[in-house]
């Protein structure tokens, strides 16, 4: 509600109101899912970047939730994007920057449970390709890698270059994936530096590849570059979708959350129990490698704080100009409410 339509009194009430009618309906959850079918939509599902949606469906917590998932791993954010519109899915797994953005188009989606609170991604020189590297106007000229055009990893790269002072016009970004495909891109050369998610980055790091020159993997680095937390994958739909499907969108959220407690307490052998091997890109040492660089970037509790929300909003709008900052409502970005009634459940 906005200040001054209604008097303190009947704006309490209503909140209390809303609040009951939440607990109500929310108590009831489990007698009213029933047996459902989603769909969910991922751009590179074997990332890091994914871990606490992966151990959900591992261990079979959607179904327990009485949810069957269907995961569907499209070749790029924009093509997720496109089956979200479409309706060929119900809801993707993505970054929250995708959300703000969205929103900037007209495309009302929310975000209603967090995976992470910090990008998990570092960027990266070629040390065959710049071996004398010392800063970041060096790479002018360069090709950098990135996932793909207008990821999130093509933001960071491009906030990086900012700071050292480089326009991100004088450089080429190529987008080269988040799994196999760019750890041969660097080693083939055809790129200068790559700005990726875990486990690439640390494979290449450890095999002697790359030097990281900026991490945001690690809650320290990720306050260095831009300066608080940021909300990184989370699972979003139309606002219709979460209307419509309050008891779906819930169990949804019950998993995720329980995936992200049992994150806190797992050991190298329960995740490699656990991930596909495929997801391990041959090397089980460096993928636990990756996960301790990284795991203290996971939501605790699948929660999304208000500053968090405004740092995506800055850091998208430095991104990309044309966006009206101004113009966005970011109470409609994300909701906490599925999150805190799973938090209470599993106590998070």
């Amino acid at each position: 509600m906005r200040e001054g339509v209604f008097n303190r009194r009947l704006f309490s009430l209503s909140a209390a109101l809303a609040a009951f009618t939440w607990a109500r309906s929310a108590a009831s959850i489990e007698a009213r899912v029933g047996k459902t079918k989603v769909t969910l939509a991922v751009s590179g599902k074997a990332a890091f970047y994914y871990l606490p949606l992966t151990v959900a469906e591992q261990l079979g917590y959607f179904e327990q939730e009485g949810i069957e998932m269907e995961i569907i791993d499209f070749q790029s954010v924009l093509k997720a994007q496109q089956a979200l519109a479409t309706g060929t899915v119900d809801a993707v797994c993505g970054a929250f920057d995708h959300v703000i953005n969205l929103h900037s188009k007209n495309q009302f989606v929310q975000s209603f449970v967090a995976l992470g609170r910090a990008p998990q991604m570092a960027m990266g020189v070629s040390i065959k390709n710049m071996p004398n590297y010392k800063n970041g106007m060096d790479l002018k000229g360069k090709k950098i890698g990135i996932s793909a055009p207008g990821s999130s990893s093509n933001m960071m790269a491009y906030l990086v270059l900012q700071r050292a002072g480089l326009p991100p016009s004088e450089v080429s970004f190529i987008g080269v994936g988040t799994a196999a495909g760019a750890i041969a891109a660097v080693r083939s050369g055809q790129i200068d530096a790559v700005c990726n998610f875990e486990p690439v980055m640390t494979m290449l790091e450890q095999k002697g590849d790359i030097k990281i020159i900026s991490d945001a993997r690690t809650l320290k680095g990720t306050r260095a570059l831009y300066g608080s937390l940021m909300p990184a994958a989370c699972l979003y739909a139309p606002s219709d979708f979460l209307y419509k499907n309050r008891a779906v969108t819930q169990a949804l959220t019950n998993a995720v959350v329980r995936s992200l407690k049992w994150l806190r307490t797992a050991g190298p052998r329960d995740l490699i129990k656990v991930v596909p091997e495929a997801y391990l890109l041959g090397d089980r040492s460096l993928y636990l490698a990756s996960y301790n660089n990284l795991r203290e970037s996971f939501s605790l509790n699948g929660m999304i704080a208000d500053e968090e929300a405004k740092a995506a909003l800055r850091h998208l709008s430095n991104f990309d100009p044309t966006m009206k900052a101004d113009k966005i409502e970011l109470t409609k970005t994300f909701t906490n409410a599925y999150a805190k009634r799973a938090k209470s459940i599993f106590r998070a």
